[in-house]
C-alpha cells in the first residue's frame, strides 16, 4: 500500500463507493497526492496504449469561480469539493505514440522491432479515422480511466461524484484549451464526504447478462 493510501481492501473500495453530494470544504488534497492519484488511475487500459485522457484539476478558488457558472445544477458540489477533475479526451493522442512506445523500449518493456512494427501498422489507421471513429475510441478509453480514478480516490480515503451535467461546449475555451482537440468527458468532484451518501439498487446479473 502506498504511503498516502488509506486502504487496499478491494471490497471496501468498490462497495463503499458512493456518489457524494456534499463535501467538507475544509479538506484539501495536496497537489503531490493528487498527482499520485492520477498516476495510479492512469494504469487503466487504453486502445493500443495511447492513453488519450487529459486532466484539468481545478483546485483553486479562481478556478472554481470559472467552473461553478458552467456546472448547472451541480454548483454546490463543485464549490464544496477539494477539487474538481475535468476529464478530457485528446483527439491528437497519437502524437504521443513515439514517446510512449520509445519509452517502453528504453525501459525494456518492448523490443525495438515490435515498436517499429506496431507504429507502422497503427499510424495509417489513426490518420484515416473520421472524427466520429476517433471519438468512439477516446471516449471509451477516457471512461475507463475515469472509473479507475474514482476507485483510486476511494483507496486514498476520498469520495467522488461523476458529473455529466455541465456546459461541455464552453469548458475548454473558458480554461484556455483547444475545444477542437480536447473533448469533454465528465467532471469528477473529489474530497472528503460530509455525509455518507445513499446506497442504491443495482440490477442483478440475471437481468443484465446474456449467455451464448
Amino acid at each position: 500500500m502506498k504511503p498516502s493510501q488509506k486502504t487496499n481492501d478491494f471490497n471496501e473500495i468498490i462497495y463503499g463507493r458512493r456518489s457524494i453530494k456534499t463535501y467538507d470544504p475544509s479538506v484539501k488534497i495536496t497537489r503531490e497526492e493528487m498527482t499520485q492519484i492520477i498516476n495510479e488511475a492512469s494504469t487503466a487500459p487504453s486502445s493500443i496504449n495511447m492513453q488519450p485522457w487529459r486532466f484539468l484539476v481545478v483546485d483553486t478558488s479562481e478556478g472554481k469561480d470559472k467552473l461553478v457558472p458552467l456546472s448547472r445544477f451541480n454548483k454546490e458540489k463543485v464549490a464544496q469539493a477539494s477539487a474538481v477533475i475535468a476529464v478530457f479526451a485528446d483527439k491528437n493522442n497519437f502524437d504521443y505514440a513515439e514517446n510512449i512506445y520509445g519509452k517502453a523500449v528504453e525501459l525494456g518493456l518492448m523490443p525495438q522491432d515490435v515498436k517499429d512494427f506496431q507504429l507502422n501498422a497503427f499510424k495509417p489507421i489513426y490518420n484515416s479515422m473520421s472524427d466520429a471513429e476517433m471519438n468512439d475510441v477516446i471516449m471509451l478509453d477516457s471512461g475507463l480511466v475515469s472509473m479507475q480514478l474514482m476507485l483510486v480516490a476511494r483507496a486514498h480515503g476520498y469520495d467522488t461524484n461523476p458529473i455529466g451535467g455541465y456546459e461541455k461546449d464552453q469548458i475548454a475555451e473558458v480554461f484556455g484549451l483547444d475545444k477542437e482537440r480536447y473533448v469533454p468527458v465528465m467532471l469528477l468532484t473529489i474530497g472528503r464526504a460530509a455525509s455518507e451518501g445513499y446506497t442504491s439498487y443495482r440490477l442483478p446479473a440475471e437481468e443484465t447478462t446474456f449467455w451464448a
